[in-house]
């Protein structure tokens, strides 16, 4: 069971006051992330690997800092370190990771900054190490709570509800008001997406 996002916001709280202070990517970074995962109440060591080696677009041999497997790929540098840097670097190792082991999500940070970039989306977040508690719902996957992603409404709909409303306006205008003119409304409604209700065409008795 996810643990809740109170309980979540008071373990970020704790993990920037321990870290707020931390500068060499090479003798804490390890200690970082298993922090990091701890937050969201995930063991590191259950999910995610270390140093996976891994042939970069240029056929140079290199190291992926951290790896989910189909989730998160993480790049770690030095405070103040260039965050465009880590990101690319992240990026060259793509082309060599199988498809099942393609990430969702890349993270990079210097211990003081995190970016974020949503590979779905396209959406890139950025924050402070000190602002973490305010940003931990965008790591709400690593938790277990679902993302949901908001689309328009499909147009079909739209226009049906612009013609419903025409159509009830016109309606009152010559006198059809009441519980017959909006159970009239609803029967025309149902008619109207009944190949998508119902398997053979409904009745107006089943309605």
């Amino acid at each position: 069971m996810p643990l809740s996002w109170n309980e979540i916001k008071q373990r970020a709280i704790a993990f920037s006051k321990e870290w707020e202070n931390e500068t060499s990517e090479k003798s804490e970074s390890q200690s970082f992330w298993n922090d990091f995962f701890n937050v969201f109440g995930i063991s590191r060591r259950r999910v995610a690997s270390f140093e996976k080696p891994i042939k970069k677009a240029d056929n140079k041999q290199g190291f992926i800092d951290l790896l989910w497997k189909g989730m998160i790929l993480v790049e770690h540098k030095s405070r103040s370190k260039d965050l465009d840097k880590a990101t690319q670097q992240a990026k060259d190792y793509f082309p060599n990771l199988k498809e099942h082991e393609l990430p969702k999500y890349i993270l990079v940070s210097d211990f003081q900054k995190f970016r974020l970039y949503d590979l779905d989306t396209n959406e890139t977040k950025e924050f402070e190490l000190q602002d973490f508690v305010n940003h931990v719902h965008l790591f709400g996957f690593m938790a277990g709570y679902e993302k949901r992603v908001y689309k328009d409404e499909d147009p079909v709909n739209i226009a049906a509800a612009e013609l419903m409303g025409d159509l009830h306006d016109r309606l009152k205008e010559i006198g059809y008001i009441g519980h017959d003119l909006e159970v009239y409304l609803v029967r025309l409604l149902f008619c109207m997406f009944a190949d998508v209700v119902f398997h053979s065409p409904p009745t107006f008795e089943s309605l």
